[in-house]
């Protein structure tokens, strides 16, 4: 019998999605009898203890007694228990040095961590998060700043919609101006972004188009890799050395500036990714751009003038284009930006259950058999070392 546990979420302030829904736990034991699940109480899961409770999933205050842990956000390091294995998001790959106590910890308590983001396909596509989600609610939010920065239209908040399914019936009826809005990025990401972008019947353009003239329609363009870097002495891109060697490449964001009104970030980033332009650049005349919706959420990242989070309830601020400070938003002077590290938990159980399905689809199964090459990949550490392929953060767990 293979022990599954829900961990509740701990980190503050608490997230609201689950890595399993009650129909899907109820699923797998049926279909796996060697399942037996056990949830964690929590009182502010988007599903309730009680609806665990009528899917014949037994509600629990303590999961010493489970084998693996599924989790989302990082979890407290006062409540990691020692030698077991554990799944979630742990934001340790990049040696963030928020979580370097985290990687410690489970170093030191022997745990196994299997990342969620580490999971990838072949060609290093990632297999299961909540990205999707994400740009769905992130390209709602930048739209809504937009028309609240000039009073052209509104859009309600995402949370207080009951589902997704609400949340398109909200779009009947909103006209939207003339604006030229670029989407960058290809993952999951940009397709939810994508998907508001056809709910909302803004018009794609072929880039040339983007950046020729003016429309009496709202537009988008998408910017994929090939469309964003260029090796800057072979004058071509490969998604794959791009990935192993971004410091070779420049970015070509530039040329859009001046064409573009609001711009939806989707791409990925790491410190050696060349922004998508630099700071002083927001001071120029030409510089067009009033709402940046970071989706991917760096902070300092590919939008230099990310200044950090804001909240689920105030998901906007400001940053003045000379002193680059921040300020409220929708103020003359600004470039208003879309910051938000937990979107998807505006549609938690839309979510949730998006990511669950990943989660049967692509990694349980192996996880009561043998190990797959996909999870092997996505151990950080295992019995209190790190795996080979995560050996670069060693000086990183020591704290260096």
């Amino acid at each position: 019998m293979v022990r599954i546990g829900l961990l509740k979420e701990g980190k503050i302030p608490p997230d609201n999605r689950v890595a399993l829904t009650p129909a899907q736990c109820k699923w797998l034991q049926k279909t796996y009898p060697v399942l037996k699940f056990f949830v964690q109480s929590s009182p502010h899961r988007c599903f309730s203890d009680k609806e665990y409770q009528k899917a014949g999933i037994e509600v629990v205050e303590d999961l010493r007694d489970c084998d693996i842990l599924l989790g989302i956000k990082e979890v407290p390091v006062d409540d990691l228990l020692y030698g077991k294995t554990y799944l979630f998001f742990s934001h340790t790959r990049k040696k963030q040095l928020h979580n370097q106590k985290l990687l410690q910890t489970i170093l030191q308590k022997k745990i196994t961590l299997i990342d969620y983001e580490c999971m990838e396909h072949e060609d290093g596509q990632r297999i299961i998060g909540f990205g999707f989600f994400a740009g769905v609610v992130g390209a709602h939010n930048g739209m809504m700043a937009y028309g609240e920065r000039t009073g052209l239209f509104q859009l309600g908040r995402v949370y207080k919609q009951r589902d997704f399914k609400q949340l398109i019936h909200s779009y009947f009826g909103v006209k939207l101006p003339n604006i030229k809005i670029a989407v960058t990025g290809s993952g999951r990401v940009a397709h939810g972004i994508l998907e508001i972008m056809n709910l909302m019947e803004v018009v794609e353009l072929e880039k040339e188009e983007f950046v020729s003239r003016e429309f009496s329609y709202p537009v988008y363009v998408q910017l994929k890799g090939a469309d964003l870097y260029r090796h800057i002495k072979k004058g071509d891109y490969s998604r794959e050395h791009f990935h192993n060697h971004p410091e070779e490449y420049e970015c070509l964001f530039d040329q859009y500036i001046p064409h573009t009104d609001i711009l939806m970030n989707g791409v990925y980033w790491d410190v050696n990714v060349p922004r998508l332009f630099e700071i002083k650049r927001v001071s120029d005349p030409d510089f067009r751009i009033q709402v940046i919706a970071d989706v991917t959420d760096d902070i300092n990242g590919s939008i230099p003038i990310n200044l950090g989070d804001q909240t689920i309830e105030n998901p906007v601020y400001g940053v003045d284009r000379f002193s680059f400070q921040k300020t409220p938003p929708y103020q003359p002077n600004s470039v208003d930006i879309m910051a938000v590290g937990n979107l998807p938990n505006e549609l938690p159980r839309d979510a949730s259950k998006y990511f669950g399905e990943q989660l049967i689809k692509y990694i349980l199964p192996d996880m009561i058999t043998d190990s797959s090459r996909v999870i092997e990949e996505a151990t950080i550490a295992k019995n209190g070392f790190l795996t080979k392929r995560f050996e670069y953060l060693q000086e990183y767990a020591e704290g260096k």
